[in-house]
């Protein structure tokens, strides 16, 4: 048995789910976006929770901000009243902060730091501190493992991308133990990206990682206790990868964990659309759902089998609760209870559904439709005749009922779209 397996008292999780998700809009305006539906019948915060149950760390904190109540109800109906999941999870916002002050939280650091008061009267010797808009699957037992067995103060989550990739994310230079010795928050200079280009010997030992050349942060870090403890007091500013994490660097015991697995940070409309329509593919390159070992939870739901009526479907997702009669669908993802009508054809296209337990209106297509690349978020009524194809190929459009972003259609939660409209 491995002595250095972790035991789940010494670990709290922290969830950041406070962010605003401005390029996430339409799907962010009554929503943050930890709350937004993916897969068809969970939401985007379901992962992160989801993985640290997996590695039986059942005491979770949420920290939320942004629409804060389009969160809070969902996660404390699903993850204490079901007690499937075994989790003690408590959500918390600015004015529950320790400092009983009603004060947003300037950053990731200065979140944690409001609540730091709470978070410790949990006794863990670790905390880990997850983002709630990414998707992925990790072994966090593992990381927490080796954290302990190199007595790091800070572990941070890694992965191997390309250059173009490691603009947008923190870069870090790492000797041949991954002991990380130097830190850089989204460089946008060339010259100061390559010099954290890793070296061919530690490429090669991490599995031959060939035009792979940086290690970028997944915003996934494991603090020891009085690590954490010591620098939110010393260091005041508010973000853990521009401000803090070069600070902690720099006082040394920090080191990289290499994830080699599917991993996707939900910033935008198109990585929002395409890690949805990739579930509907034959693919390893996108999250598992259907991983009996680590599955991914979310609210359980009393509905029915979806009914389909003449319709025929290719590479497609339709959930419980919906009934169907379309001509066909195709490469899309249809969520919790839809309605679609005779002669209808759906594409590539993203229908959230309805939340099982929401009064709200289901997502309704009338008759004779035609969606190519389309989101069609919740409560959204569409009339017959309906044709949103993007005929005029548009990047970017915006009214009271429906956007184009990066070229793909959203009709907007609650939206009604009337017969024969063409977009």
């Amino acid at each position: 048995m491995n002595q250095k397996r972790i035991k789940s008292s010494e670990v709290a999780t922290i969830i950041l789910a406070g962010g605003e998700g401005t390029r996430l809009k339409p799907l962010t305006e009554i929503r943050c976006k930890p709350a937004v539906t993916f897969g068809g019948r969970y939401r985007i915060i379901d992962v992160a929770i989801s993985n640290a149950i997996n590695a039986g760390f059942n005491d979770i904190y949420v920290l939320s901000q942004f629409l804060a109540a389009s969160l809070t109800g969902y996660l404390l109906d699903t993850y204490t009243t079901d007690a499937l999941f075994g989790a003690h999870l408590e959500v918390l916002t600015p004015e529950q902060s320790s400092d009983h002050k009603k004060m947003w939280y300037e950053g990731t650091a200065d979140a944690v730091r409001k609540n730091l008061s709470k978070l410790l009267d949990h006794p863990a010797n670790y905390f880990i501190i997850l983002s709630g808009d990414q998707l992925y699957s990790m072994d966090l037992s593992h990381m927490v493992e080796m954290a302990k067995k190199n007595d790091a103060d800070l572990m941070i989550a890694t992965i191997p991308v390309h250059e173009s990739e490691a603009k947008r994310m923190g870069v870090m230079k790492v000797g041949n133990n991954l002991e990380i010795t130097d830190f850089f928050e989204k460089p946008k200079e060339v010259e100061t990206l390559l010099k954290f280009a890793l070296s061919p010997e530690i490429s090669l030992r991490e599995g031959g990682l060939n035009n792979l050349t940086f290690l970028g942060s997944m915003g996934i870090y494991v603090f020891k206790r009085e690590a954490l403890i010591r620098l939110l007091q010393e260091d005041c500013r508010a973000d853990f990868g521009k401000h803090l994490i070069p600070l902690q660097v720099k006082k040394g015991k920090s080191f990289a964990y290499v994830f080699d697995g599917y991993w996707e940070d939900i910033g935008t409309i198109a990585s929002y659309y395409q890690a949805n329509i990739c579930l509907t593919e034959n693919s390893h390159a996108c999250l598992d759902l259907y991983n009996e070992i680590k599955p991914i939870y979310t609210q359980s739901i009393s509905l029915p089998a979806a009914r389909l009526t003449n319709t025929t479907v290719l590479d497609s997702i339709i959930c419980e609760g919906s009934v169907i009669s379309a001509a066909s669908i195709s490469q899309s993802m249809i969520g919790l209870k839809t309605f679609i009508d005779e002669d209808t054809i759906v594409q590539n296209s993203i229908l959230m559904g309805s939340p099982p337990r929401s009064t709200k209106p289901n997502i309704h297509i009338g008759k004779n439709c035609n969606l190519n690349k389309v989101i069609v978020d919740e409560g959204a009524y569409l009339e017959d005749n309906i044709t949103l194809t993007n005929k005029k190929n548009m990047q970017f459009f915006d009214s009271k009922e429906i956007a184009i972003s990066d070229g793909i259609i959203i009709v907007k939660a609650g939206a009604r779209i009337p017969k024969g409209f063409t977009l």
